[in-house]
């Protein structure tokens, strides 16, 4: 189980680990800085801001946070599906541990269990568009000219299963439940290539962007005469809250890479490697990978 320490105050108002803050500063800086020229220019002339009024700013706030909640619903729904999926795939990594324990070839049950934890490795590498090969060559063999890798090995315990109830060595029952297992895991991949391989539409989020950059550029020409100086510090918040939503759903639409937000792909391979290797009869197993600074790669 992945359990992260609670952070305390001073851990919420200081961490930048996992934060967006440092991706979005130089954006909230320029639009802060913007607005405090805007306040020096009314300051000086107020009579260019006599007719501002502030109530197309709020129609169009209300419009924009309810079109931020759609975008990021959905980000976090993808999210949320690549979490279920990776945990399915250690679900039937987990039962062919267990079910193939009636072998009674350990190098056979070596082979599979090796074979499925390869699995795992190249369906990460693939999805995070890094070698496949390499991921998988240490636990089992793999053709590097081959298109689809994570499938290919499949396609090899397949066969072993196969070969085994072919003769005898398992009944053609306990077959078709390690084919289920197998059939699974093709679904586990097929369900992440979908979304990794189909984001939101393009429109949804360039019209987004556009918006979040005209609503905070021009909200301090409506806020310049009211609050005056402090126009500055309510810029920065709101462009903060909104800028950091934005980034905030770029980082879960993809939820396999190595941003800070995104799944922790390498935390579940070696949960899957520590328990293959201890079903195996491995006991120097690597260390389970802890959380830094509150996230997990």
């Amino acid at each position: 189980m992945i359990v992260r320490p609670k952070p305390n105050l001073l851990g919420i108002l200081f961490s930048l680990k996992g934060s967006i803050a440092k991706r979005i500063a130089l954006r909230s800086l320029l639009v802060t800085l913007l607005a405090s020229v805007i306040v020096l220019v009314e300051t000086l002339h107020p009579a260019y801001f006599s007719k501002v009024n502030a109530t197309p700013f709020t129609l169009l706030g209300l419009s924009l946070s309810i079109f931020m909640s759609f975008r990021n619903n959905a980000c976090y729904d993808r999210w949320w599906e690549g979490r279920k999926q990776l945990g399915q795939m250690v679900i039937e990594v987990r039962s062919l541990i267990r079910q193939t324990q009636v072998l009674t070839d350990t190098s056979e049950r070596a082979h599979v269990l090796r074979a499925v934890c390869g699995f795992a490795h190249g369906l990460i590498a693939r999805l995070r568009h890094e070698d496949e090969a390499s991921a998988i060559q240490p636990w089992t063999q793999a053709q590097a000219d081959h298109p689809n890798l994570p499938d290919q090995v499949l396609q090899q315990v397949g066969a072993r299963f196969s070969e085994l109830a072919g003769r005898g060595a398992i009944s053609e029952w306990r077959y078709t439940q390690w084919e289920t297992r197998l059939v699974s895991l093709s679904q586990v991949q097929a369900a992440c290539e979908r979304i990794k391989h189909t984001p939101l539409p393009f429109p949804y989020t360039l019209l987004l962007h556009r918006t979040i950059y005209l609503f905070c550029i021009l909200l301090p020409f409506a806020m310049a005469e009211p609050l005056g100086w402090l126009t500055p510090v309510f810029t920065a918040i709101v462009s903060y809250t909104f800028f950091g939503l934005d980034e905030i759903g770029d980082d879960l639409e993809d939820p396999f890479g190595f941003d800070e937000n995104d799944l922790p792909c390498n935390a579940i391979l070696r949960t899957l490697e520590r328990e293959v290797l201890a079903a195996l009869g491995v006991t120097q197993l690597p260390p389970a990978l802890e959380p830094v600074e509150y996230v997990l790669t």
